[in-house]
């Protein structure tokens, strides 16, 4: 495999990576060398989609529980 392409999962991993706020300092320039930026800001905005969704079914998730 061709480490110079961009590809999909590691744009995906890039983004995970930086939703969880943990990277090391080259792994993270390493990834941003070899990353599309459309493909970034792209995975960017549907992680951050799928985020908030998630976060919104929680929360409604537990509004709807009983109170014991």
């Amino acid at each position: 495999m061709n480490e110079t392409r961009p590809s999909m999962l590691r744009t995906l991993k890039a983004i995970g990576w930086s939703f969880i706020g943990i990277r090391k300092g080259s792994e993270s320039q390493r990834d941003l060398a070899r990353v599309h930026p459309l493909q970034l800001i792209a995975a960017g905005i549907v992680g951050a989609m799928v985020f908030v969704a998630a976060l919104v079914a929680l929360v409604h998730w537990v509004v709807r529980q009983p109170i014991a």
